[in-house]
């Protein structure tokens, strides 16, 4: 009986898995919704004129690639131009103005956001890129300063409240 008791608790195994903890994938400090708001907010402010981008102009370019003698056109002036274009362009892939597929879209997103970041490194961009909810914000705004002056005309009300005694003392002197 004892043997049997040993020879069936042999036949049961054990089995233990461990698991190895995996790392969750890293998140990224910028999700997609959150580099179209800046993108949009970016072109939206130099569209609005409130920040000012300095492209590379044909003589900073030119430092660069110096001129060979057998050129008589300056190339730095048609690289000048075609930097702007091309912003110009995904400018009007990223408005819808012109029709390119979901992927190219996506890529004109993520060149404009390199755009605003090599911008942004290089000190090109004077002013200040303003946020979209503006509007929003100033409704805000707009509700609190209502709500202040409902209080100041409240306190400024009961501070200059006439006081009954006085009214009652002068019905009797009159």
């Amino acid at each position: 009986m004892e043997k049997d008791a040993r020879e069936s608790a042999d036949d049961k195994k054990i089995v233990v898995r461990i698991r190895k903890k995996q790392d969750p994938a890293p998140q990224p400090l910028f999700f997609e919704s959150d580099v179209r708001r800046v993108v949009s907010e970016f072109v939206s402010s130099w569209i609005r004129g409130d920040i000012i981008i300095r492209f590379p102009t044909a003589a900073e370019l030119s430092k660069k690639t110096p001129l060979s003698i057998a050129f008589p056109v300056d190339p730095s002036v048609n690289a000048e131009l075609k930097i702007k274009e091309h912003y110009i362009d995904l400018l009007s892939i990223l408005a819808g103005i012109k029709k390119v597929s979901a992927d190219e879209q996506e890529k004109a997103m993520e060149d404009v956001f390199k755009m605003l970041l090599m911008f942004r490194s290089a000190n090109r961009i004077e002013g200040k890129i303003i946020s979209n909810d503006l509007e929003k914000r100033l409704g805000d705004v707009e509700k609190n300063l209502n709500q202040i002056t409902k209080l100041v005309e409240q306190i400024t009300g009961y501070l200059f409240k006439k006081k009954k005694k006085a009214t009652v003392s002068k019905k009797l002197e009159g």
